[in-house]
């Protein structure tokens, strides 16, 4: 049984070693999963999964392979009393008790739940009594009730269920959802790259060691400058329009690369860039940085990280005067080019799903010209952009 689990795991790309499969066996026969089937799920998704991102897979192939198998138990269908009374204790207002009294208290709630388990033989859709659905039970999914146990419902209709009793779901964590600043933070963290700078101020302890022992003992100290990262980040973000329903995730890339970059740079544009960008949306007819100045400001070694949906006219990419805002001497094409002809490492992150691409012509006239380095604003699409900074 286990070595089919491994086998499917693998088969699912899920990066799991012989030695992490064989530390698994072993923590098993010395009894770390305390013979418990939950116990063991967490042992092994410990042990096995290295990267958030094969949670799911891990959880689908974890439920294929044991499915069927629970840990022994003296009584087959207990409901967690204990559990439900102490959260009421926590949780339910002094009105919400009042109303679990009107059915004779909590522990009634509880006696008569589990009477009518016995008695209920199958499934039971309406009426006022049995465990089931659309019906005014206090027990079930779906009906109404003034107080009441809601069992396998998917979320709450009348917010009037005094408890909930259902069964534990995995959250989905793959790499195709969209990014929170956490994960941006992980996956930034790849382009990252740490020299000494500056004057010294943090202690080398292995070369003090060894200056105090060729010193007969006498202590000296050594320093060496602080590391520090030194990629620096030219961002462009695309505000306004058709960007505002990504206003949230744009927000957290921001922040995240604030915080992951000691250089970084932003600018705004709108659709496309042309001869200016601007730092204030605020200001943005008053306050404006030249394309041109903004080249031979920033050198060559900076990273250029584009992001916006890339949704225009195709007339803003390729013609002078295609601007939606003013007339543009130049085409969106040529500044783009002169951008890319400047900064070697550049990519572009869009958050339009990527499947939706080919349909829109001017994402894909912006993908050719970036050289098809467009990548989603996912998981997955952020940690491939980002490796394709970093070569």
């Amino acid at each position: 049984m286990f070595t089919q689990f491994f086998l499917e795991l693998r088969q699912a790309h899920i990066p799991v070693s012989l030695r992490e499969y064989l530390t698994l066996i072993e923590a098993v026969k010395t009894g770390l999963a305390d013979f418990q089937f939950e116990h063991f799920y967490y042992l092994s998704r410990s042990t096995l999964v290295k990267d958030e991102r094969h949670l799911d897979k891990f959880d689908r192939v974890f439920a294929h392979c044991f499915k069927g198998i629970e840990t022994p138990s003296e009584e087959s269908a207990e409901i967690p009393e204990e559990w439900l009374k102490k959260l009421a204790e926590l949780l339910l207002t002094d009105e919400e008790k009042a109303q679990i009294e009107a059915m004779g208290g909590l522990e009634k709630l509880m006696e008569t739940l589990r009477q009518r388990l016995a008695e209920q033989k199958g499934r039971h859709q309406g009426g006022s009594k049995w465990i089931g659905t659309a019906g005014t039970s206090p027990y079930g999914a779906y009906g109404y009730n003034p107080e009441g146990v809601r069992i396998g419902q998917d979320g709450n209709r009348n917010n009037r269920a005094v408890k909930v009793w259902d069964r534990r779901d995995f959250r989905n964590l793959d790499d195709q959802v969209e990014l929170g600043t956490r994960n941006i933070k992980l996956a930034l963290r790849r382009l990252r790259r740490f020299a000494r700078e500056g004057a010294a101020e943090e202690l080398d302890l292995p070369d003090t060691i060894a200056a105090t022992a060729r010193n007969a003992g006498y202590l000296d100290l050594k320093f060496v400058p602080e590391r520090h990262n030194t990629v620096k980040v030219l961002l462009l973000l695309d505000v306004g329009g058709s960007m505002f329903p990504h206003v949230r995730v744009c927000e957290e890339l921001f922040s995240a690369a604030r915080s992951e970059f000691k250089h970084l740079e932003f600018f705004y544009f709108h659709n496309c860039v042309y001869e200016g960008v601007w730092k204030d949306n605020r200001r943005r007819n008053t306050e404006r940085m030249a394309t041109f100045d903004l080249l031979h400001t920033f050198p060559a070694d900076y990273k250029l990280i584009f992001v916006g949906d890339a949704s225009m006219s195709p007339y803003e990419i390729t013609a002078p005067g295609g601007s939606v805002e003013h007339w543009n001497e130049e085409s969106g094409h040529v500044w783009l080019s002169r951008l890319l002809g400047t900064y070697e490492h550049a990519v572009w992150f869009n958050p339009v799903p990527e499947h939706f691409w080919p349909y829109t012509a001017s994402i894909e006239m912006v993908r050719r010209v970036f050289g098809w380095r467009m990548y989603p604003l996912t998981l997955d699409g952020l940690d491939r952009g980002i490796r394709e900074l970093g070569r």
